[in-house]
């Protein structure tokens, strides 16, 4: 998740992302200073859909259908040996980056009126953010640094369904893949 998981999220909001651990040594500095997520408590994550459902509409049937839907992909391995950029934006780009699309679009294709980032973008980018909101010359940096520091290798097991309170992100569920 980017921009709006920064803290300035809404009571409520949420997101269902793949929390990546392994790579907390390698980007922990980096994040710590230029990803405003870290302050709102979200962990280093691949976003696999942003925004979801208001939290209001988690009732048990509800959270039985993203299993269900999660529940369908097996789960992967995805390393992250490069970096990547939007405008503003260091990622780190998981490989294969197919299995993260395919659980967004699935989870879009039962929940239609959620579509990725709102809409916003046409493309669907599996991405790991390391900085938002900063010039070139800070990327060039964090990146330079990153680069000695790869690949982070993670097991997808799991799809964590966050939510966030008015100020910080909480887990609410985890989902298995099988």
């Amino acid at each position: 998740m980017t921009d709006d998981d920064s803290g300035s999220g809404r009571a409520g909001g949420s997101g269902l992302v793949v929390r990546v651990p392994e790579a907390e040594p390698v980007v922990r500095a980096w994040r710590d200073r230029l990803d405003p997520a870290v302050r709102s408590g979200m962990p280093p994550h691949v976003t696999v859909l942003f925004p979801f459902l208001h939290e209001s509409r988690f009732d048990g049937a509800t959270l039985a259908a993203v299993d269900d839907v999660i529940g369908r992909h097996h789960s992967f391995e995805a390393r992250f040996e490069r970096c990547g950029r939007f405008p503003g934006i260091l990622y780190l780009a998981p490989e294969p980056d197919a299995p993260f699309r395919a659980l967004t679009e699935a989870l879009v294709d039962r929940w239609p009126e959620t579509p990725p980032f709102g809409g916003e973008f046409a493309e669907i980018v599996p991405h790991l953010t390391i900085a938002q909101g900063q010039d070139d010359a800070v990327l060039d940096e964090a990146e330079a640094d990153l680069r000695g520091r790869l690949p982070v290798v993670t097991r997808v097991a799991s799809v964590d369904l966050m939510v966030h309170d008015g100020s910080r992100w909480r887990q609410r569920a985890s989902f298995a893949l099988r």
